[in-house]
């Protein structure tokens, strides 16, 4: 079956820097486009990043464009998010999501297959 499994979230101070990965197993991650959501307390989830299924085109949401840089290794099977300049409302649970498309996709609810989540929190 397929597994998303989140990691690398976490406290950090705000200014600081935090790596997320996801690692994929059950599915050709190769063709699949990925994204990663957030979602904060008592708000809907959100669009954070997304990127093609080569990895060769990115989009971002306006709020992290400039500070956080999404990626992948198809090699190893990961998706990773690299977040700086973290601000205390970067804070919310992180999730990674798997979409079979050759465009971009913001809509979370295109996206067929989803991790657990992982916690960042930002302090000010």
């Amino acid at each position: 079956q397929v597994q998303l499994v989140e990691s690398g979230g976490g406290l950090v101070q705000a200014g600081g820097s935090l790596r997320l990965s996801c690692a994929a197993s059950g599915l050709t991650f190769s063709i699949y486009a990925m994204g990663w959501f957030r979602q904060a307390p008592g708000k809907e989830r959100e669009f954070v990043a997304y990127i093609s299924a080569s990895g060769g085109s990115t989009y971002y949401a306006d709020s992290v464009k400039g500070r956080f840089t999404i990626s992948r290794d198809n090699a190893k099977n990961t998706l990773y998010l690299q977040m700086n300049s973290l601000k205390p409302e970067d804070t919310a649970v992180y999730y990674c999501a798997a979409v079979p498309s050759t465009a971009v996709v913001t809509t979370s609810t295109r996206y067929r297959h989803w991790g657990q989540g992982t916690q960042v929190t930002v302090s000010s």
